[in-house]
């Protein structure tokens, strides 16, 4: 019963959040107020105590977010921005693992160098989860936050690799080589990246199959939709690959396999709904578990920092600030040596950092912010080597792995919101470009098929309807589609007209709802007879809102 009510009021405090950032007279992001719960729950007046699994919290909470993230990443795009990702999730995770390994050695007094690897491999990783909730969706331009998407959706796996050859070496179990590491990672990110696919794929012909036996019912299918990124991931790490990638590879390939685009309309609907309830609640699980350890980490820290003659107070704190303007530093100067290189070398198809502005630069460095995976990674060092002693400081790094968390969230949210300041976010001429070339060739498009099914039901001797109606309906729907096609240079008035239009039909369809309310009140109707109605209204609601 415990465990129970533990999950309630976490589900509670994390639904309430949300009204907390709204109801304070200041601004406070998302993610910072859900740290700042979790840190009061854990408190010794609550006492609110929640043990850390990594391993569990691993398989719990990231494979449905990354899926997630995966599945709302335009495929096109991320191949389109490659260079650029393998760049910064990659190349740039093992620059940091080497140099601010090395600096973390050198800097703090009592971390050997593996773990100092090991430190700066847990640091690696960006969160995109928890840049959203910082700056909210859309303030960071296009250009730059698609990379930072990709980055982040790959450099898990990257860092969460390297830190597991870096405890593997300080226990002893292996010996690295620059050939061995080289050739098990790439072992284990395209295993993954193809154990993801291959699930994805299975899982689509396996759902057309029980739309056979099942029908149209879309619960079962949601459950299964949901059971695809633990699939995902459990398979992946089972035969030995990144379980991560396979879960980002089945959120991108969920998306080109047509399950969705075929899924019955009650499923689409319904999916959208479930899984933004599912992500709002899992982020907000996230940043609330962290929370919980900090009082934990600190109390700890702190403790064995005053039982090690090496290390001072003082100095834990100023390692955390060292190591986070550090980390800035390199991928300042990471993302400056790629947009020169790009200028020099790569003038015939230049990368995307070509085109950087410094600010640019800076809001992309500042972005990098660290979350869930940081946390996750540096709790699931071991507590104790193979003979017995302890991890060499570990106390160490997992206090400095959350203080630089806890940096970078509130940094960012300082220096985000001014280096965005009049930046513009989007293209508005070129998107309303877009949206009125979209919407005639839909409608030209549109008028064939209705001119086609027109024909079909006048020669139709099984369609007991009226000529004189069919064409009727049809010359109405093709007129208000012709003024949409026709519309290239007053496309305002043919939305106004439209949004005019569902208005009018969103009043008409509220007024039947409460009317069927009212005939089951007065017994006219059974309750079966107004479920059904009401689940019809619904759904032409909510597609008449979508479109709004």
């Amino acid at each position: 019963m415990e465990i129970f009510f533990t999950i309630l009021i976490l589900t509670l405090v994390v639904s309430l959040s949300g009204v907390a950032t709204r109801i304070l007279p200041f601004q406070v992001p998302l993610p910072l107020m859900q740290i700042l719960l979790g840190a009061l729950l854990a408190w010794p007046t609550f006492g609110l105590h929640v043990d850390f699994n990594p391993e569990l919290f691993l398989v719990l909470f990231i494979p449905p977010l990354l899926f997630a993230d995966g599945w709302k990443t335009p495929t096109r795009e991320f191949i389109h921005h490659g260079r650029e990702i393998i760049g910064l999730a990659l190349m740039l995770v093992l620059v940091t693992v080497v140099g601010i390994g090395y600096l973390i050695y050198w800097m703090v007094p009592g971390i050997p160098l593996i773990p100092a690897f090991a430190l700066a491999a847990v640091l690696s990783p960006t969160d995109a989860v928890a840049l959203s909730g910082i700056v909210g969706e859309g303030r960071i331009p296009k250009k730059i936050m698609g990379i930072l998407q990709g980055e982040a959706l790959m450099n898990d796996a990257s860092g969460l690799v390297s830190l597991k050859f870096a405890v593997a070496v300080a226990m002893g179990t292996m010996v690295f080589t620059v050939g061995g590491a080289t050739f098990e990672f790439m072992k284990v990110a395209v295993g993954g990246l193809l154990a993801g696919i291959a699930v994805s794929l299975l899982y689509g012909r396996s759902l057309r199959l029980m739309s056979r036996w099942s029908g149209d019912e879309p619960a079962t299918q949601i459950v299964l939709l949901f059971l695809l990124p633990f699939a995902s991931y459990l398979i992946a790490e089972h035969i030995g690959v990144s379980g991560i990638l396979a879960a980002v590879a089945a959120g991108m390939t969920i998306t080109r396999s047509g399950v969705m685009r075929t899924a019955p309309l009650a499923m689409r609907l319904r999916a959208n709904s479930v899984w933004a309830m599912l992500e709002f609640v899992f982020n907000g699980m996230v940043f609330l578990m962290l929370g919980l350890q900090l009082p934990g980490i600190l109390q700890t820290s702190l403790a064995a920092a005053e039982i090690d003659p090496n290390v001072e107070t003082w100095m834990l704190f100023m390692d955390i600030i060292l190591v986070y303007f550090a980390l800035i530093l390199v991928r300042f100067l990471w993302l400056w040596a790629m947009k020169n290189i790009s200028l020099r070398f790569l003038k015939k198809k230049p990368m995307e950092f070509g085109s950087y502005s410094t600010r640019e630069l800076l809001i992309a460095s500042f972005a990098g912010v660290r979350g869930a995976i940081t946390l996750a990674g540096v709790l699931s060092i071991p507590l104790f080597l193979p003979d017995g002693s302890a991890f060499p400081a570990r106390y160490e790094l997992v206090f400095i792995a959350a203080g630089v968390i806890l940096v970078s969230l509130l940094v960012g949210v300082v220096m985000l919101p001014i280096l965005l300041r009049h930046v513009e976010v989007t293209d508005h001429a070129q998107a309303h470009k877009e949206e009125r070339l979209a919407r005639s060739t839909t409608a030209e498009v549109a008028i064939v098929a209705i001119q086609k099914m027109e024909e079909r039901l006048l020669t139709d001797t099984n369609e007991n309807i009226d000529d004189q109606l069919i064409k009727e309906v049809s010359s109405r729907v093709i007129g208000n589609l012709r003024r949409r096609a026709d519309g290239r240079d007053d496309a305002g008035n043919s939305e106004m007209e439209e949004n005019l239009e569902r208005r009018f039909r969103l009043a008409a369809l509220r007024s039947e709802r409460a009317e069927l309310y009212h005939l089951r009140a007065t017994q006219q109707i059974s309750n079966e007879t107004l479920q059904k109605m009401l689940h019809d209204l619904d759904l032409l609601e909510a597609l008449l809102i979508e479109k709004s």
